[in-house]
């Protein structure tokens, strides 16, 4: 099972808050089976970006749920029409989300691995510009896939 597949991919989100850009990739989520209870792994999301902030700078944002509420491991990814401000450490606005959802039986900290899966790929300029370029979901699933490989077991 792949964490992220083309279902999971949004290269055109309408979002003029967090919560609105969240809430789209949840129900990506959702819609592809993923979830047993929709409301209950955003508030989980929720509850974690209340928290400290999620993004990262260079115009990223990672939030995330470990949460009973997730059946599988998955990353879902968006690419925002007009950035948006997510409080990021770098006072930079977000035009790319990374939303990932994590089971609550999930064993250790899978989730803090895939963090620091995307993290070493998204400090390189090349990476972040093949997100914010690419033509097709199949494209960015395939560099995820690869960039999380041997991360996700």
């Amino acid at each position: 099972m792949q964490v992220i597949n083309e279902e999971l991919v949004d290269l055109a989100i309408d979002a003029d808050s967090k919560m609105s850009a969240i809430s789209v990739l949840a129900e990506r989520i959702n819609q592809a089976g993923r979830l047993y209870d929709h409301a209950g792994y955003v508030a989980s999301v929720v509850e974690r970006e209340n928290l400290t902030t999620t993004g990262i700078g260079f115009g990223i944002a990672i939030p995330h749920g470990k949460s009973s509420h997730v059946k599988e491991t998955t990353v879902a990814f968006g690419r925002l029409n007009n950035k948006i401000d997510w409080q990021s450490l770098d006072g930079e606005n977000v035009g790319l989300v990374f939303l990932l959802a994590v089971p609550e039986e999930c064993q250790g900290d899978q989730h803090l691995k895939i963090i620091a899966g995307l993290s070493r790929k998204l400090v390189h300029q090349e990476f972040r510009d093949t997100l914010e370029q690419a033509a097709s979901d199949q494209e960015i699933v395939e560099l995820l896939n690869d960039s999380l490989a041997g991360v996700v077991a």
